[in-house]
């Protein structure tokens, strides 16, 4: 690990951002060039302290997914992010963990959607970003290690992932996530993770078992969802995707229509969120 070229990368990286380039407001009294350092850890789901110590060439070697979200938080491009990797003291011939590079581009689109529940998905249903308003309505989910990042394990090993849906629609659900699971595991090949997954739920779930020794393909959720939530109750939404298929990526948004009752609640919602992130933020430095 390079702890002062990596100090130096990052602090070059992050002055380099502009708050426009990641969704965020200037505001009148910005004196910081670039971004802030709170502004790139909230980016990359970490502390404040933590990501100043990196700068700072001060810090313990980050993790593979640390230095993957750190790559996310800054914008950087698949080639800048392999020199992170390298200063960081990880390799790059096997690299596992590239499929949760997210493109410069699906980025952009995500940081104009900061004021829509949106979230980037790897294809094992990995959380890898999401938009504030959507971890106030679905919870946060990029912090997730190992098996436990997969919504489809998730679903059935951990039966609160459940909640958020309503109980009716549970069984569907289920098939849903299996079938979508046997559809990645088919195009990956038997040596892939999407069939390491397949291999470890057979061998944890009798439920999963039984679904999927149904062999049932092409089972797909429909635009609108039913999401329940702790505070404001159940609502019925739009889910529409867009696809990234070179990063094997989606961007799904959720929208409700305007004059209903789920409209109005998920007003409430983003209400809610952004107090959360104020709170989160006060009593931090305006300036680095």
């Amino acid at each position: 690990m390079d702890r002062l070229e990596l100090a130096e990368f990052l602090r070059a990286r992050r002055e380099a951002l502009q708050p426009e380039d990641v969704g965020l407001p200037r505001g009148p009294r910005r004196r910081a060039r670039g971004l802030r350092r709170e502004e790139v850890a909230e980016l990359s789901g970490m502390s404040t302290d933590y990501y100043a110590r990196l700068e700072r060439g001060k810090s313990p070697q980050p993790s593979e997914q640390m230095a993957a979200a750190i790559s996310r938080g800054l914008r950087l491009s698949l080639a800048e992010r392999d020199h992170l990797f390298l200063l960081a003291g990880h390799g790059t011939p096997r690299r596992p963990l590239r499929s949760d590079h997210v493109s410069p581009g699906l980025m952009r689109i995500l940081d104009r959607l900061q004021d829509t529940p949106a979230q980037i998905m790897g294809s094992l249903g990995e959380t890898l970003v999401q938009s504030p308003p959507a971890a106030a309505l679905l919870g946060k989910q990029t912090h997730y290690t190992g098996l436990d990042r997969s919504n489809v394990y998730r679903w059935f090993t951990d039966p609160s992932s459940r909640l958020i849906y309503p109980a009716a629609d549970h069984t569907a659900n289920g098939r849903i996530f299996t079938a979508q699971l046997r559809r990645v595991a088919s195009q990956q090949g038997p040596h892939a993770q999407a069939a390491a997954l397949a291999r470890q739920l057979l061998a944890e779930s009798e439920e999963f078992a039984a679904i999927w020794n149904d062999h049932q393909v092409g089972l797909t959720f429909t635009d609108e969802k039913r999401l329940v939530h702790p505070e404001v109750g159940e609502l019925t939404l739009h889910c529409q995707i867009l696809l990234d298929p070179d990063q094997e990526h989606s961007l799904l948004t959720f929208t409700a229509t305007p004059g209903t009752e789920s409209y109005d609640k998920l007003q409430l919602l983003a209400v809610i969120g952004n107090q959360r992130l104020s709170s989160g933020l006060t009593g931090q430095s305006e300036s680095n």
